[in-house]
């Protein structure tokens, strides 16, 4: 995989520069947390170098200084939300963010359950985490929240909400999803520690969109592909433009809602430590990016991925027209096509050439290999078995799998298990190989390239198995599928 960004120098520049946000008050720093924190692979994506955990590496140099608080909304709670890139429930992903945290050594303090208006299933949770020895505090809704500055700033706002204890200079504010009230705990604990004479800070600290690089520049397009079903857009800073005369770019909701936070920290300190929306960020990842054009080409990538990643989602059922438009939108910004992503045009010739359903994967010399489907196996089990011999240098012809070997699986998965795809899958073929690799050099061999693998890009003519799914990710390529169904 081809590298733009500097990993190291983030983990350096990025932890010098929070440190100096705490200095900036009285030892005392909220610190939002926007997007994922130890599994953040559109970051990976988009900046080449940048490791999904990067940002949990970097708080590891801090993390004596820190204590995280993890934040769930009620109504989430009560409406059983699931988090769609792990299918669990929000009030499960909180306990399994608590694990995750702890398991590295960070000081997790408590939960806060936020838009609290005595709803049944926030006080069975809460309940759950008292039995489980963690700490939860509740935060009510305000009337008029953001807007009514008066009331949130008083006693009867901010200050009927519980105080959350801590014991560290930096808090992270975390939590499973967007929407959770990550801001107004941020917020909340402002006032009620100026209450008790502590004048402590607030800062975001979120990746995207990058302030320092240009409106247009295509990792900042990837991230509004990204949010494409949030519906946020990139824009230019106006109040950074006016305080510094200098362009600065944001996204549509903060800078909406800075007036509203201008008054919020009038109404608590008695003026407002930051001149914008931009100034509140603490992200240095701009800083760190070595080549601009490996990072633009694998942004470019990203925001082909999500128009297929949303067009697979409205064939199985989603109304998500809208943000099939808006990415289509951003295809005409950036200057791309489907036809950009090299796989994709691969996949459609070999498809065209044989009459089956055809995959392609593009290596990191930028050479292609095909397969497609075949009465054995699927076009992405044959991608794999195709692709690790031409690594190895095993003849095409050669036979990994003998036939013999691939007749009683597919008996026992139409037979036996009932299935009605014969077919083998991914999973399957790596099972296979590696039982035969005991005394098979080439499959020893073929099960050793796959490693490199990693960072390849991959193309489908026909919608991938959840199965094939993951074991790509696991490889640690990246996949898209037209949105056409396998047909039985």
């Amino acid at each position: 995989m081809k590298i733009g960004f500097d990993n190291e120098k983030y983990l350096k520049i990025q932890s010098e520069n929070i440190k100096k946000r705490i200095a900036q008050f009285d030892g005392k720093l909220y610190l939002e947390l926007g997007g994922k924190l130890f599994d953040d692979h559109h970051a990976s994506r988009v900046l080449p170098g940048f490791k999904p955990d990067s940002k949990l590496r970097m708080f590891g140099q801090l993390r004596d200084s820190i204590e995280i608080v993890i934040v769930i909304s009620a109504e989430d709670i009560e409406k059983n939300k699931v988090r769609a890139d792990l299918g669990i429930t929000y009030d499960e992903d909180v306990l399994r963010l608590r694990e995750e945290f702890m398991s590295r050594e960070f000081k997790v303090g408590s939960v806060v359950i936020t838009h609290y208006n005595g709803q049944r299933t926030a006080d069975q949770f809460r309940h759950r985490l008292e039995r489980m020895g963690i700490k939860s505090y509740i935060h009510y809704l305000i009337d008029g929240y953001p807007h009514n500055v008066e009331l949130i700033a008083s006693d009867e706002g901010f200050g009927k909400n519980d105080y959350v204890e801590t014991e560290r200079p930096l808090v992270i504010i975390t939590a499973p999803g967007p929407g959770s009230g990550k801001m107004a705990v941020c917020l909340s604990q402002l006032y009620n520690e100026n209450k008790r004479g502590i004048r402590a800070g607030y800062a975001k600290f979120e990746t995207f969109p990058v302030w320092n690089l240009p409106l247009k520049h295509p990792v900042n397009i990837a991230y509004e592909a990204a949010t494409a079903d949030l519906n946020d857009v990139n824009m230019i800073d106006p109040f950074h433009l006016e305080a510094y005369g200098k362009t600065a770019i944001n996204y549509n909701r903060d800078i909406e809602i800075f007036p509203v936070l201008n008054a919020l920290f009038e109404g608590i300190y008695g003026e407002n430590p930051y001149k914008s929306p931009t100034d509140m960020g603490v992200n240095m990842v701009g800083f760190c990016i070595s080549d601009d054009e490996v990072c633009c080409q694998a942004s470019r990538d990203e925001i082909i991925r999500r128009y297929y990643t949303a067009t697979n989602k409205l064939a199985n059922g989603s109304d998500n027209e809208n943000e099939i438009k808006k990415i289509r939108l951003l295809f005409n910004q950036a200057k791309i096509t489907t036809a950009n992503r090299r796989t994709t045009t691969a996949a459609y010739e070999k498809k065209i050439e044989t009459g089956h359903n055809a995959t392609a994967i593009e290596l990191d010399d930028g050479t292609i290999i095909t397969a497609k489907t075949t009465p054995l196996l699927g076009c992405s089990a044959a991608l794999l078995l195709n692709v690790t011999k031409y690594l190895a240098g095993i003849d095409h012809d050669l036979k990994l799998i003998p036939q013999s070997m691939i007749e009683p699986i597919q008996k026992t998965k139409t037979e036996y298990l009932k299935g009605k795809n014969p077919r083998l899958h991914t999973d399957e073929v790596l099972v296979a190989l590696s039982v035969l690799s005991q005394h098979d050099e080439n499959c020893r061999l073929a099960l050793e390239q796959l490693p490199l693998l990693r960072g390849c890009q991959v193309h489908s003519t026909v919608m991938l198995s959840e199965v094939d799914h993951k074991i790509f990710s696991k490889l640690g390529c990246g996949v898209t599928c037209d949105p056409v169904k396998k047909k039985r």
